[in-house]
């Protein structure tokens, strides 16, 4: 209620007697109206003494956040007021009473270069890192999403950090948590109506406040975690090997004032900025100068890093709480003693010199091993007999150099037990598999090329060519093959465990080409719909990039739990590729997780993993990233371009399936008929 002589919201008890709660008293106004908004904001306005047309607002809840930051609200201080917008943990799930867990931002001077802390009572548990322009510098996957746009005011007014929804259909959350000591977002997901993490901080070990101590760089993938930075050694050796660190890192050489440089750091979390100096109008040059002309300056960097770089950010004292990223950190330029640069400079001609020689080496080697290679199969084309075929192998003809094991025929029929119906494994799409077991006890399964087919000997050697030259721990190994009149046969190593297929309806080999080449055509597309890049499926060209198109298709597959083909929605007529447009374009892309991901994934990485299918499955093969670029994509938290329209992402009753051909005329090179392509 309002209390109209105080002009003051009020919270009563039942019966009215005893005031529970109220705002603090206000002037006397006129026509107070309070107002819950939609976005959860309880505003009390009055009417404008100067224009009665208008309103004014005396008080409103998001000046007075609890636990929950919701979109619109603000994290950090009105400076004019004094406000300060801070979140403060409930005691525990069932007891909103204020704890010891607060988010919030630091009131700082004018000079300052603001970020943002967690707090355990008086205690730094957790910071942001200082705003750079475009995220904050601890938290580089930071960026552009279809959740929530977010910004960072700093002015002579106000200091805060702010994020606002992009689709009203969602509803999203951030809370500080003080039973898991966490500060979490959450978002809701309407089809399970449940409230599922985004992401949550601190993430991992090195977010711990100060863990390293003073110069120390918290390394996640080193062993162990915490490392001096380069030219400091640990102030206490012995704390330090048992894996003490709060006291940090002190220099091994000390600093002369006016004849120190600076060394270049990159990819870091910038240091604490409590004691640090912001100019936002100087040069990175003029900040270097700064930072030299004073004595107590230990590092400087550019405070905003959009665009090509601006102003000056300076630290004064020990470099605190500094970790090193994969990708997405920062540059900083720590101060380093005259003699400290001139041993790094001769270091690094060392390195140079002792590089040169090794890639001489390496090249001298090549061409020894190239050389004796050459002079080996020299001599075994001498010493062939008048048939062409090796004098100590026994193989037919057609049984040529595959760099391979060849097995008889009789030995595959032995281990298979005459290729018994209880030892066949499954049926691909060139013939059945069946498990064997050889004389030395090593279990194989058999792939038995049936005549029908369709592939000749040739097509058989590539493959055996290809597979053989696969190296790698996820690849099943293929041992050796069989090649006897009609018989054609690969034996691979048996997987008791089934194949990655099983699991998430896997590919076969469908095309391959030179190793020089980077793009082609054919006239016979093989290969399994759903998987196919359109160009290829409808024109026959293929390219790197059609790989990159079915390694989309697999990612979507993989994350929503559904098959590309026959793909089936009670209340769409999309096939898979447009349900996950259809979600994407609705700010929805979340939607499209599969349910027994549950609470084992972090929902930021999952969003990261549909933005970058949605990459790979781009209508135009030259808009698709490369697989190495997939690669970088998957392992880094930067920023992502915005993904065009997919290939295949008709409703299935469409009749516009010639569209997405690259030619003007019907394509006749392909030895099939397509009367409506249902992509899967």
């Amino acid at each position: 209620m309002i209390n109209d002589s105080t002009c003051s919201v009020v919270v009563m008890s039942q019966n009215n007697s005893i005031v529970v709660w109220s705002t603090k008293a206000q002037n006397q106004a006129k026509n107070p109206v309070l107002k819950l908004l939609d976005t959860g904001n309880l505003v009390l306005t009055v009417t404008d003494e100067k224009d009665e047309n208008s309103r004014i607002t005396l008080w409103e809840s998001f000046d007075y956040p609890t636990d929950t930051f919701l979109p619109g609200m603000k994290l950090g201080w009105d400076l004019k007021k004094g406000v300060n917008w801070s979140f403060t943990a409930w005691k525990k799930p069932d007891d909103p009473s204020p704890g010891d867990f607060t988010y919030g931002i630091l009131e700082m001077g004018i000079h300052s270069y603001p970020e943002a802390y967690i707090w355990k009572g008086n205690k730094k548990f957790y910071r942001t890192g200082p705003w750079n322009g475009l995220r904050f510098s601890g938290s580089p996957d930071l960026n552009p999403n279809p959740v929530y746009n977010y910004d960072f005011v700093s002015n002579e007014n106000e200091v805060y950090y702010t994020y606002t929804l992009k689709n009203k259909s969602l509803i999203s959350r951030v809370v500080v948590n003080q039973t898991g000591h966490t500060r979490d977002r959450y978002t809701w997901i309407e089809a399970e109506k449940v409230w599922r993490v985004y992401s949550s901080r601190p993430r991992d070990y090195c977010d711990s406040y100060g863990l390293c101590g003073a110069n120390g760089n918290c390394v996640l993938a080193a062993s162990p975690v915490c490392q001096c930075l380069k030219a400091f050694k640990p102030k206490s050796p012995e704390l330090w090997s048992l894996m003490e660190w709060s006291q940090g890192c002190v220099r091994n050489k000390p600093l002369s004032c006016h004849t120190d440089g600076f060394v270049k750091f990159v990819d870091l979390k910038l240091p604490d900025t409590t004691y640090s100096w912001v100019n936002k109008s100087m040069s990175l040059d003029e900040c270097r100068v700064k930072c030299l002309n004073n004595c107590t300056c230990m590092a400087y960097t550019n405070s905003d890093i959009s665009g090509r770089g601006s102003g000056c950010a300076i630290w004064f004292g020990d470099l605190m709480d500094i970790r090193q990223f994969p990708a997405g950190g920062q540059d900083l330029y720590i101060r380093m003693s005259a003699s400290e640069l001139l041993e790094k400079r001769h270091g690094t001609k060392i390195k140079i010199a002792v590089t040169a020689a090794a890639v001489l080496a390496v090249v001298s080697g090549t061409l020894l091993v190239g050389f004796y290679i050459f002079r080996t199969r020299t001599n075994l084309k001498a010493k062939k007999e008048p048939n062409g075929i090796i004098s100590h192998q026994n193989n037919e003809d057609q049984k040529e150099d595959l760099e391979l094991s060849f097995l008889d025929l009789s030995t595959v029929v032995g281990a298979t037990d005459n290729f018994a119906l209880n030892n066949k494994l499954g049926e691909g799409g060139f013939g059945p598999v069946y498990k064997g077991i050889l004389e030395d006890g090593q279990e194989i399964a058999i792939k038995r090329l049936s005549r029908s087919s369709g592939q000749g000997l040739n097509e058989f050697k590539n493959e055996v060519r290809l597979i053989a030259k696969l190296q790698h721990r996820n690849l099943v190994k293929l041992v050796g093959c069989c090649i006897q009149g009609e018989e054609k046969m690969l034996v691979y190593e048996y997987m008791p465990n089934k194949s990655l297929d099983s699991f998430i309806f896997d590919f076969g080999v469908a095309r391959t080409f030179g190793g020089d080449q980077s793009e082609g055509n054919t006239n016979r597309v093989v290969g399994t719909y759903g998987y196919m890049a359109p160009e290829y499926a409808f024109d026959g060209l293929f390219s790197t990039k059609s790989d990159v198109f079915s390694f989309g298709i697999l990612l979507l597959e993989i994350i929503s739990g559904k098959r590309s083909r026959g793909f089936y929605h009670p209340e769409i007529s999309y096939n898979l590729i447009g349900y996950a447009w259809r979600l994407w374009n609705e700010g929805r892309p979340l939607e499209l997780t599969d349910e027994c991901l549950g609470q084992s994934s972090t929902l930021s990485e999952v969003l990261r993993c549909i933005h970058i299918s949605l990459l790979c499955v781009q209508q135009c093969p030259e808009d698709r990233p490369s697989m190495s670029s997939v690669i970088v994509m998957l392992g880094s938290e930067g920023a992502l371009p915005q993904p065009k329209q997919p290939g295949f992402f008709l409703e299935k009753d469409s009749n516009e399936a010639h569209c997405f051909s690259s030619k003007q005329e019907p394509s006749s090179t392909n030895e099939m008929t397509i009367t409506l392509l249902d992509a899967r």
